[in-house]
């Protein structure tokens, strides 16, 4: 039991040295006055003829731990020492059992070279015998050290727990006008310390744990009594109420218990009450004034402008934590413009799930938004709706141009209550929120409409349906929720990278900065005025490996949310290949983003050899036709990523690509053949080498634009040939159409049937030049796809 009181009390020793250390000098101060007491600190310099030698302890009681912390200040004490032989001069001992000089004053006189000595002392172990060691400095003397004319300074680094009496040796080194500085380590015995230190004790006590606080109160003593003007010009000392700490291991007496203690009788044994005690340990706590240098401050001026916080950096500088979107420089000034021209809409859930505190919140967000971004210059409009049972338009698209008109109206939307009805909100601004523009007109506006969503709750009615209407009046959709709403905000906005999910009130002020570059980004994103067929043609063999498989399938993914996955904008197949290739979804596969880079996730890794050769052949049979949603008139794009293994065969069906008007982006990875890529690539601008796979997302935006340069190049509607059975295509005025033998139909796809003479004349079929119009083109090719016959 004895040796489980005393693990016991080992274990809660130790955790309590963990937990309190930080606490055994205490500054009753602010935590603004602590840092500006730091500040100060790292300003001072003492530069005078000074000898200074460190009496560092070194016993077991101390430990190796608090040892290396005793060296620590030391090392950052001489950082505030001008050193060399005619300034100040520097010697170290260590004692434990015995004195032992580790390096005298005239020995080394660069800064570097003393902090360089300092961390290799060693520690020692032993006695904590005190006494001896300034019985050793009163018989030595400072070694190495100067005449007496020069002032000469002890600091002594201990935990005050000597073995034998220190009180007689210290008044003597005191009485030489030695300059004695007893710091305490670890949780030391203050009353010691006391007894050690040149008076007034106040000046001369420091704590080793917190070594700017340390640095700070020995340089102001050295100031004030003239030792050295270590302070800088302007600042001055302070008295501070502190408190310090030491902790103890107190006897307690438990109580009277029977014991049983032996007799001269071999056969008797007496039983009595015997005292039990226990122990525990405690801290003892000492009053006491700290002094310490501070310096004027700089924020006292409140230089930092729309609420900004004001941190002192050093005597005179200073800098301004500014609140989200007031940036524009170093005192807060707003930093946000909306440069881009877009009709912007707000659309806020003022419904019960939302509640009042939610709604206050948006409203919140809307002001700050507003103040930081919006001003009379901005080229496009802004309107506020709010929305639960019904839509009401709190400010109409350009009702408002300046920011104090916008706020009021803001603030005076009142919280509604009521049903959460997203889906019929999003089609009412749809078709009543933007003044420009008829409602249901097949061309766009002037300028981009931008409806930004702001709710908390789960729709209660169909929002998808609503969403995917306002997305193909060509309205754009961003949302922004708690993490609980992200899957239905994600199809609501139609890709997640529409998606601003924030954690809490203060991260939702957070993203202005965010939805101020996704707004001005509408019209930037990836090639969106280009309707273009993208394939991604993936190394899955054994050359990559799972792991950069992983990376590569991450890649793609993220790259995908730089489109707008729809029939009429952007399609995306993909394709993993190693000595066979295999088409993991095609082109008009999935028609959101979100099942989109589901699928890509699903990708399997096949390993083996590779063949670049076979996946481009099978690219070009297989996804590049009309019947496997490729689209007449739209630029297509092939991104191959390579480890560059197996592209011996790839030279011939690259070739066969190009020739057929499909673009080629070969991406080589790692250390690959560059040459032997540059043929497959066709030329310098349509090859890259990404050093590690880890480097594929820095190299993002250099890739987005590669394939936006080649979306931008015009197609040839005959290229790949869109019409079946060896059907001729033949282009002119924009249109196409298919010249057949033997089949009928748009694309040739239906054989004539025998004495049927009613369907001999080809069809024209004119390029869309609108997204309705490839919807159209769409239903038609799949009606036909269902007529097509089998053939083997």
């Amino acid at each position: 039991m004895s040796l489980l009181m005393w693990l016991t009390s080992a274990c809660i020793f130790l955790f309590s040295q963990a937990l309190v250390s930080w606490s055994i000098q205490e500054l009753h101060v602010s935590q603004e006055t602590i840092e500006k007491i730091s500040a100060a600190g790292q300003l001072m310099n003492c530069s005078a003829p000074v000898d200074v030698l460190f009496l560092f302890d070194g016993s077991y009681s101390i430990g190796k731990g608090s040892f290396e912390r005793s060296k620590y200040l030391a090392i950052k004490l001489c950082d505030a020492l001008d050193i060399n032989p005619g300034k100040v001069r520097v010697g170290a001992i260590q004692f434990s059992n015995t004195p032992h000089l580790e390096f005298p004053l005239d020995a080394y006189f660069t800064k570097q070279e003393i902090k360089d000595k300092l961390r290799k002392i060693v520690f020692k172990g032993g006695r904590t015998e005190t006494g001896l060691a300034l019985k050793y400095i009163l018989r030595k003397g400072f070694s190495g050290g100067r005449n007496s004319s020069i002032p000469q300074i002890l600091i002594i680094l201990t935990d005050g727990r000597s073995q034998g009496n220190v009180a007689v040796p210290a008044k003597q080194l005191k009485e030489r006008g030695i300059a004695v500085f007893a710091v305490g380590v670890s949780f030391p015995r203050w009353e010691e310390l006391q007894a050690l230190a040149s008076e007034p004790a106040e000046w001369h006590i420091l704590f080793a744990e917190d070594a700017d606080d340390a640095s700070n109160g020995l340089y102001t003593t050295l100031t004030e009594s003239a030792i050295c003007s270590a302070a800088f010009p302007g600042c001055g000392a302070e008295s501070h109420s502190c408190e310090r700490k030491t902790l103890e291991r107190v006897k307690e007496f438990v109580g009277n218990y029977f014991c049983w203690k032996g007799s001269k009788s071999n056969n008797a044994v007496h039983t009595s009450l015997c005292p039990f005690y226990n122990w525990r340990n405690t801290f003892i706590k000492y009053p006491s004034r700290c002094y310490r240098t501070t310096c004027p401050d700089p924020c006292g001026s409140h230089p930092c402008q729309n609420g900004g916080t004001c941190i002192q950096q050093g005597l005179e500088g200073y800098h301004c934590v500014c609140p989200v979107g007031f940036g524009g420089d170093a005192n807060c000034a707003p930093k946000l413009s909306l440069e881009c021209s877009v009709d912007l809409l707000f659309l806020v859930d003022s419904s019960s799930s939302t509640t009042l505190e939610g709604f206050l919140r948006y409203k919140a967000f809307l002001k700050r938004f507003l103040q930081a971004v919006w001003s009379r210059e901005s080229p496009g409009n802004v309107g506020v709706a709010q929305y639960s049972n019904d839509v009401k338009m709190a400010v109409g698209i350009g009702g408002h141009q300046d920011v104090l008109s916008l706020v009021k109206a803001v603030d005076s939307m009142q919280f509604s209550g009521g049903s959460t009805l997203t889906g019929k909100a999003l089609r009412y601004v749809t078709q009543h929120g933007f003044k420009s523009g008829p409602v249901f007109a097949d061309t766009p506006d002037d300028l981009p409409r931008v409806v930004v969503l702001l709710t908390d709750s789960n729709a209660h009615d169909s929002v998808a349906e609503a969403a995917k209407y306002s997305r193909g009046q060509d309205v754009f959709l961003i949302g922004i929720g708690s993490e609980s709403l992200k899957a239905e905000l994600d199809n609501i906005t139609g890709n997640p990278k529409w998606t601003l999910i924030y954690s809490s009130p203060q991260d939702l002020f957070n993203k202005i900065p965010e939805l101020q570059r996704k707004i001005c980004s509408i019209d930037s994103q990836g090639c969106p005025s280009q309707s273009v067929d993208l394939v991604f043609a993936l190394d899955s063999s054994a050359s990559v490996g799972r792991n950069n498989f992983v990376q590569l399938k991450t890649f793609v993914s993220s790259l995908s949310l730089q489109f707008d996955i729809n029939r009429d904008v952007t399609q995306v197949g993909l394709v993993v290949f190693g000595k066979r290739p295999h088409t993991t979804f095609g082109l008009d596969t999935h028609v959101t983003s979100s099942d989109l880079h589901e699928a890509i996730s699903q990708a399997p890794f096949v390993g083996g050899s590779a063949s670049v050769g076979s996946s481009l052949l099978h690219i070009y049979d297989d996804l590049m036709t009309v019947q496997k949603g490729a689209r007449p008139g739209v630029k297509k794009i092939v991104v191959v990523v390579t480890s560059g293994a197996g592209v011996e065969d790839a030279l011939v069906p690259a070739q066969q690509l190009r020739n057929n008007d499909v673009s080629l982006l070969v991406i080589g990875m790692e250390q690959v053949q560059v040459s032997s890529l540059l043929r497959i690539a066709g030329s310098h601008n349509n090859l890259l080498r990404i050093p590690s796979y880890e480097e594929l997302k820095n190299n993002e935006e250099l890739i987005l634009e590669r394939i936006c340069d080649e979306a931008k190049k015009p197609a040839n509607l005959c290229k790949p040939n869109p019409c079946m059975n060896d059907g001729v295509c033949v282009s002119g005025n924009g249109s196409y159409w298919c010249r057949c033998q033997g089949w009928v139909g748009p694309h040739c796809e239906n054989r004539i049937q025998r004495g049927d003479t009613s369907q001999m004349h080809p069809a024209m079929v004119r390029a869309p030049q609108n997204r309705r119009g490839w919807r159209q083109l769409y239903r038609s090719r799949k009606h036909s796809k269902r007529q097509i016959p089998e053939t083997h």
